[in-house]
């Protein structure tokens, strides 16, 4: 027992340097990795948000010189840990141009090491700080990965972007997947990225000028959107929004029209099926839908994304026939990142079976992919999404159909019809016969599973649950 408590005691030594200031410098503004190892060093060594200097390498100025980092302080305290939650926000929040962004990830830690609660606390106004820069990030990978524009270059394909946070670096798994099979550079003030279908390496940051001008292709381009573009249905204050002015110097079809809100995915579907080798349209369509799916984790379009969990997308082969369309994720998808796993979902097992639907080859998902909810003690009490959230995920659920092409289409509850049909509609009125919804898809119209669960008698349960799956059969008829 002495030797256990003399251990014990040369490892954790009395907390001397808290008062101490220590310089912490990090390779990288994008250094998560040498955030959190000297942040838990420090943490473990008890040493006060006031008394920590954060630097990156390079940009420390000619206060410092050459001087290297300290070395962590001897550690004073056991180890703790922290929730994911944090730690999923550190990630992001690490790729932030605020220059405070390290020392208020390190203020947070030391609340969470004392009181790991304290994530939970939304009226915490570091939290709240947190979580906006969270957000920032979140979109700008959005715009990044939305607004990049390839212009062919003799045997590879070269674009211009300038974030607004350090996100390239995080960004480039997405670009390497998304097009996997072409060689291409992204250029952007702080560094840049290449990739030749087999490695990706990163070089030097770029200027303008070292980005080509156009292509042929861009011709190709703005007729495209000449074509479908309907000025009388936007609004310049919901371009600037989503569009914003810093990126229309890359776009070609903004030359075109000044007020237009450009979709990336139009053009880089028809790049991927340029270069793709041709070896299946279900093997392209699932690389699509995965980097669909990919882009939709960082998903800021409303306010759901603040308080969820995590984006729940659809999931099922890309090119499956039936498409089921829910509400949004209820309590247990949002904490698993799956549709239909909970209660409702294992109604929609049984109901699916009995219909002779085999739900492993329907694409399933939700017209809403963030979990909306009322906190009521510790539970979450499931609440209907507004119009607004419906439409601000319509932009999602398209793409998916888009990508997965099904030839039928299950909208379970008044939520997915409204998603699908553009408007608010009762179920008796569609119930019960076929739809033709605005893209020209031929869809049924039937009650989502939670509501059965919520009848009371248990012979009018029976008779529902009965009706339910005759819907689901008419709909593969």
């Amino acid at each position: 027992m002495r030797r256990v408590l003399a251990a014990a005691a040369s490892r954790y030594r009395p907390c001397r340097g808290f008062d101490l200031m220590h310089r912490i410098l990090l390779a990288r503004p994008d250094d998560h990795e040498g955030w959190r190892d000297a942040a838990r060093a420090l943490a473990l060594a008890d040493v006060t948000p006031g008394a920590v200097i954060w630097q990156v390498e390079g940009e420390a100025g000619d206060l410092f010189g050459d001087m290297k980092g300290d070395a962590p302080p001897p550690p004073c305290l056991p180890a703790f840990s922290v929730p994911k939650r944090f730690v999923d926000m550190a990630e992001t929040v690490i790729l932030h141009s605020d220059a405070e962004r390290f020392a208020l990830l390190y203020a947070m830690l030391l609340r969470l090491r004392d009181d790991p609660a304290r994530i939970d606390d939304e009226a915490d106004p570091l939290r709240r700080r947190l979580e906006a820069l969270a957000r920032e990030v979140r979109r700008d990978v959005h715009k990044m990965r939305a607004f990049v524009r390839f212009r062919e270059v003799d045997d590879r394909y070269v674009a211009w972007f300038e974030p607004a946070h350090h996100i390239v670096r995080a960004n480039a798994g997405f670009f390497q997947r998304r097009f996997a099979n072409m060689a291409w550079s992204i250029l952007t003030p702080e560094l840049s990225i290449h990739w030749d279908g087999a490695i990706l390496r990163e070089g030097p940051g770029a200027s303008r000028a070292d980005a080509p001008a156009g292509d042929p292709v861009e011709a190709l381009w703005k007729g495209y959107y000449a074509s479908i573009f309907n000025p009388a249905r936007l609004k310049t204050r919901m371009m600037l929004k989503e569009m914003p002015r810093r990126y229309w110097a890359n776009m070609p079809e903004t030359a075109l029209i000044p007020e237009l809100i450009a979709g990336a995915q139009a053009r880089e579907t028809r790049m991927v099926e340029r270069i793709m080798p041709s070896h299946g349209a279900a093997s392209d369509a699932g690389k699509a839908l995965e980097a669909l799916r990919e882009e939709a984790a960082h998903c800021t379009r409303c306010d759901l994304c603040r308080f969820a969990t995590q984006t729940v997308f659809g999931e099922g082969p890309a090119n499956a026939e039936i498409m089921i369309v829910g509400e949004q994720p209820g309590d247990q998808e949002d904490l698993a990142g799956r549709p239909f796993v909970g209660p409702a979902g294992q109604m929609l097992d049984r109901a699916l079976a009995q219909a002779g639907i085999d739900r492993s080859r329907a694409y399933v998902t939700n017209a809403v992919k963030h979990f909306k909810f009322e906190p009521r003690g510790k539970r979450r009490i499931h609440a209907k999404p507004n119009a607004g959230e419906i439409k601000a995920c319509r932009w999602w659920i398209d793409q998916e159909k888009a990508i997965v092409r099904p030839a039928r289409t299950i909208l379970l509850g008044t939520t997915a019809i409204q998603s699908q049909t553009g408007k608010a509609q009762s179920l008796a009125s569609l119930r019960g016969r076929e739809l033709i919804l605005p893209d020209g898809a031929h869809a049924r119209a039937t009650v989502h599973p939670s509501f059965l669960l919520r009848l009371p008698d248990r012979a009018k349960a029976d008779e529902e649950y009965a009706r339910f799956v005759e819907d689901l059969q008419a709909a593969v008829a």
